[in-house]
């Protein structure tokens, strides 16, 4: 299975972490919508993302909810047809809830860095450090707290949650 290993943050200095990864960034910008539904699991998550562009893929991951960098294993499932898709998820288990947010993203080597406006939640940073065969999760720790000291991402701004916790927990 794929895996990463991952942080979330508050972003209080949007603008600041946007222009830093605009300077860090080995690729332009690429702006996208993306609107999360997610299913009830009995572990991990499971998430129909529908990209603005009409693309989807089913995504199920699995990682602890601690602060800092942590492991991510994941799997996708791209469809063609995620309206049907979602109707049947939805029959089976019931819908969890959905998160819509404006993407910026930026490619730093073998890592993404995302700049999230979460409808309903505010402005947030990602850094996704995509692992290699062969590399232990202590270097992609290691490459997120860098990322992290570049970026100016503060410890206290980090979060153990997804967004989708986020929004059941300010309901």
């Amino acid at each position: 299975m794929p895996r990463n290993i991952e942080i979330k943050a508050h972003a209080p200095n949007f603008v600041d972490i946007k222009t830093r990864a605009e300077a860090l960034s080995d690729t332009p910008c690429e702006i996208i919508t993306q609107e999360d539904t997610f299913f009830p699991t009995p572990q991990g998550r499971l998430k129909l993302r529908i990209h603005g562009s009409g693309s989807a893929e089913l995504i199920y991951y699995s990682r602890t909810d601690t602060t800092g960098p942590k492991r991510s294993d994941y799997f996708f499932y791209p469809t063609g047809d995620p309206d049907s898709l979602r109707k049947v998820l939805a029959l089976a288990y019931g819908v969890r809830g959905t998160v819509r947010k404006r993407r910026f993203v930026y490619h730093i080597g073998q890592s993404r860095i995302h700049l999230d406006e979460v409808e309903n939640l505010g402005n947030f940073v990602e850094i996704e450090v995509i692992m290699h065969p062969g590399q232990t999760d202590a270097q992609g720790q290691a490459t997120s707290q860098e990322l992290m000291q570049k970026l100016g991402i503060q410890p206290a701004d980090l979060l153990d949650r997804a967004y989708m916790d986020l929004i059941e927990l300010a309901t």
